[in-house]
């Protein structure tokens, strides 16, 4: 993982006093332990690899001599960059073989968050901004990611990539551009997110195809990834106003249990639908806005992905501050 070009970051000259103790160690890792895992899963978009890969470095940070590295911060970040790179290239040749549609894993976040916080961004963790990510390769997502959200300079970026200062401006301009316009949609105003997307909830739960119209695009887009697992869960993405509002209210109204409950909870940055029974999540539907309309929903449905949001229900519950938006009584 450490080669030639870490130069940069270690310092080969006299004076090293030997490593740290273990708990001075630990305690500058856990300082940049946020930021890590912010790298790690706005590549992969798992949070259980992102964590691997987080860990990973921990343990190579616990065995490397830390009196040669000037520098922690750059050095993590060189770490867990190229570790999530190899873990990019494996899962993406893994998801040949998976079922329908793949969307990133959803990640509970908080409500209100610091603008300066780099893991709950809304403007670079959401999931639509992680689904147009895929048109990226890797070295380009590494690239368009550690310059655009977390403010890394080219020669930094250069380093941390084992290339050259003007490949990694070549990878970003040509990431950019595939990007196009989509970064700018992926700011929209949080009240009017939280306004469409309960007026979207309360639709489908109708059936109000006309309302659901309304709300969307012409050319709003559906991904529904479900692996497999869901019933009635569209296998290819679905195009137009009207093809998606009569899918979703017509498995609304065929499909939901008696007893499920949709509540508006926070997921990765942005308030989502998130639809349960007996407190078990079903799915989580989360919404990219653009001119004051819906341009695509993203649905996941596979159980694996849902695991931190059945956590974080449990704790909303147990809290009393789940918003419920509509329950199906019969």
């Amino acid at each position: 993982m450490t080669g030639a070009n870490d130069s940069a970051v270690i310092d080969h000259g006299e004076g090293g006093e030997g490593g740290q103790a273990d708990d001075e160690r630990a305690s500058v890792f856990e300082s940049h332990r946020s930021r890590l895992f912010a790298i790690a899963y706005r590549m992969l978009g798992s949070i259980e690899d992102a964590e691997d890969v987080v860990q990973e470095t921990f343990l190579r940070w616990r065995s490397v001599d830390t009196a040669q590295i000037r520098t922690p911060g750059a050095w993590l970040s060189t770490v867990v960059t190229r570790l999530s790179l190899n873990q990019l290239q494996l899962s993406r040749t893994r998801r040949g073989d998976y079922i329908g549609p793949w969307l990133p894993e959803p990640l509970p976040t908080a409500t209100s968050v610091s603008p300066a916080d780099d893991l709950e961004r809304a403007d670079s963790i959401s999931i639509a901004f992680l689904v147009v990510m895929e048109r990226l390769n890797p070295r380009e997502r590494a690239t368009f990611l550690l310059r655009e959200v977390f403010d890394y300079d080219y020669e930094e970026i250069a380093g941390i990539l084992d290339l050259s200062v003007a490949n990694c401006r070549q990878l970003f301009h040509r990431a950019k551009a595939r990007m196009g316009e989509s970064v700018a949609r992926f700011r929209p105003d949080p009240a009017l997110h939280r306004e469409l997307i309960e007026q979207f909830g309360r639709a489908i739960r109708l059936g109000d195809i006309d309302e659901v119209v309304q709300l969307l695009a012409r050319d709003a887009t559906l991904n529904v990834d479900s692996g497999g697992e869901a019933r009635a869960a569209a296998r290819r993405p679905l195009s137009g106003a009207l093809p998606v509002a009569q899918f979703l209210t017509g498995v609304t109204r065929k499909m939901a249990p008696v007893g499920m409950l949709v509540h508006v909870i926070d997921i990765n940055g942005e308030p989502a639908l998130v639809s349960s029974v007996d407190g078990v999540p079903q799915q989580v539907v989360t919404i990219s806005i653009g001119d004051a309309r819906i341009q695509s929903i993203n649905i996941i449905a596979n159980p694996a992905k849902l695991k931190r949001v059945a956590e974080k229900l449990a704790m909303l519950a147990d809290a009393g501050e789940l918003r419920e938006v509509w329950r199906r009584d019969s």
